[in-house]
């Protein structure tokens, strides 16, 4: 069995690479969340001009309306909470009145 190298012999012959400091790594992950960022406001603001075509829902209080017809609607409400033009109550009060109205068999 061949005796072990020195601590001499290993550090001569070979040459590592330079060891990045912290601040170096914290540097590039904060460029990529600020890149990242950038991209979701891009996105966003992309969003926001379609979002404003979106029609208020308009609930019929009279009349019957069929169960596709009133499942269309429930997402209609959710659809405008999720793009936060309406509160949390409201889609709750919304929702709970269009499925009180199915028609259940």
């Amino acid at each position: 069995m061949p005796a072990a190298p020195s601590c001499d012999a290993i550090l001569k012959g070979s040459t590592m690479g330079a060891q990045r400091t912290t601040f170096e790594k914290l540097q590039r992950d904060r460029a990529k969340k600020a890149k990242a960022a950038a991209k979701r406001e891009k996105r966003l603001e992309k969003d926001d001009g379609a979002q404003d075509e979106t029609p208020e829902v308009v609930v019929p209080t009279e009349g019957e309306l069929s169960a596709p017809q009133l499942l269309e609607l429930i997402e209609q409400v959710h659809r405008q909470f999720e793009a936060k033009e309406i509160t949390y109550e409201e889609l709750e009060e919304r929702r709970t009145e269009l499925l009180a109205r199915l028609p259940i068999s």
